[in-house]
């Protein structure tokens, strides 16, 4: 049986084919399960974008939407109205990247099946030059407020949906972490969207935020409850030394890598060491120097 992009996922990969280079005359943005109406008209609209490689995409990828979603409804006065999964394009020169093509689709073929209310919108992937976190933000509030007009009450008034960052713990620690970001992206993240930040294994949440203290208020905090500790990098290594990964990745996506020959040996794949990461230790998920020096 083929794991291959269909319907929405073909119209996707279609828009990668040929359009790594920046040509968006064939993007569409997605909205097949962006919510148009609030259930409760006292909440405010809330779309969550989570940025990153999704080398590959990974269940606790997808877990971590729905920690927030759970944290959302019983902590805040938001409703979520919709989800994105955000590829980095190709430009961003990490260890184990995928070609930005099988990193859309296997996001594609994560989610399909799985949710009702997550998306993958491959703008940032088809992007000629690595894209700052805050651009990318922007573009989603443009698409979502500006370009559809926000969200609707049952009695026809509409709301400006807020767009928030979805991130990992080891994000904040890169941004409390002076020279990673530049000073006006971090203000302009944390201060206009704010962020949903889950737990991980090992990272000091409260050193890290004792840092970003002017933005406090716009970081909600989710505990693992669950502690998970998978990540791509992993699932790479394990995928190399020929060891299953069953369970920990969604089963579409491990066809995928098995049809694609993804992983098998990184060495063979070009390009995906950096020139300043010839070594290939891992670097983190989503944020590089590249954050701070592209002002």
């Amino acid at each position: 049986m083929s794991h291959e992009p269909n319907g929405r996922g073909r119209q996707i990969a279609s828009q990668l084919n040929g359009h790594s280079d920046g040509d968006l005359s064939s993007y569409a943005f997605p909205d097949h399960r962006l919510r148009r109406k609030l259930d409760d008209p006292s909440k405010t609209p809330l779309v969550l974008v989570a940025c990153g490689s999704f080398s590959p995409i990974t269940n606790l990828h997808l877990r971590m939407f729905e920690m927030v979603a759970d944290h959302v409804r019983f902590h805040t006065e938001y409703e979520i109205v919709g989800g994105y999964l955000s590829p980095v394009s190709d430009a961003y020169e990490k260890a184990g990247l995928a070609s930005a093509k099988h990193r859309v689709s296997m996001c594609d073929l994560a989610v399909d099946q799985t949710s009702n209310w997550l998306m993958v919108d491959p703008w940032e992937a088809i992007q000629k030059e690595y894209t700052r976190t805050a651009l990318v933000l922007d573009h989603f509030d443009h698409e979502v407020n500006v370009v559809r007009g926000g969200a609707e009450t049952s009695s026809g008034e509409r709301k400006l949906v807020h767009v928030a960052l979805l991130a990992g713990a080891d994000l904040i620690g890169t941004m409390s972490t002076p020279g990673v970001w530049s000073e006006s992206d971090l203000d302009h993240i944390l201060r206009r969207y704010g962020a949903f930040i889950v737990e991980r294994t090992g990272t000091d949440i409260d050193e890290a935020l004792s840092h970003l203290q002017p933005w406090k208020e716009n970081i909600h905090v989710i505990p693992q409850l669950i502690q998970n500790d998978v990540s791509s990098t992993k699932i790479r290594q394990s995928l190399k030394k020929a060891m299953s990964v069953r369970y920990l990745i969604p089963a579409p996506v491990i066809k995928y890598i098995q049809q694609h020959g993804l992983y098998i040996d990184d060495s063979a794949i070009p390009g995906i060491y950096s020139k300043e990461n010839r070594s290939g230790t891992p670097m983190p998920d989503r944020v590089s120097d590249l954050e701070g020096l592209r002002s």
